[in-house]
């Protein structure tokens, strides 16, 4: 999610901001066996897209109040500042 959020930083050179990541990544991030299996199709798998869709964008917008602020893992903050 960090990753995500760092992407989206860049939103006025991509304009893939919070909304435009979330569509994409969405249905990825919280695949839906119910639609694999069922083979959903047509509106009950747009609706069911949309609701991850905007879950993951709830989670993009409050990453640091959902996962704290610690810095990413592989970083050199994380590393202990080693360089």
């Amino acid at each position: 999610m960090r990753h995500l959020l760092l992407m989206a930083s860049y939103s006025s050179q991509t304009n893939m901001h919070a909304r435009n990541l979330a569509i994409v990544w969405a249905p990825n991030l919280l695949r839906s066996r119910d639609i694999e299996a069922t083979g959903f199709n047509g509106t009950a798998a747009f609706m069911e897209v949309r609701v991850q869709s905007i879950v993951v964008e709830f989670i993009l917008t409050h990453v640091e109040q959902l996962f704290g602020d610690a810095p990413l893992a592989g970083t050199r903050a994380s590393a202990g500042g080693a360089g």
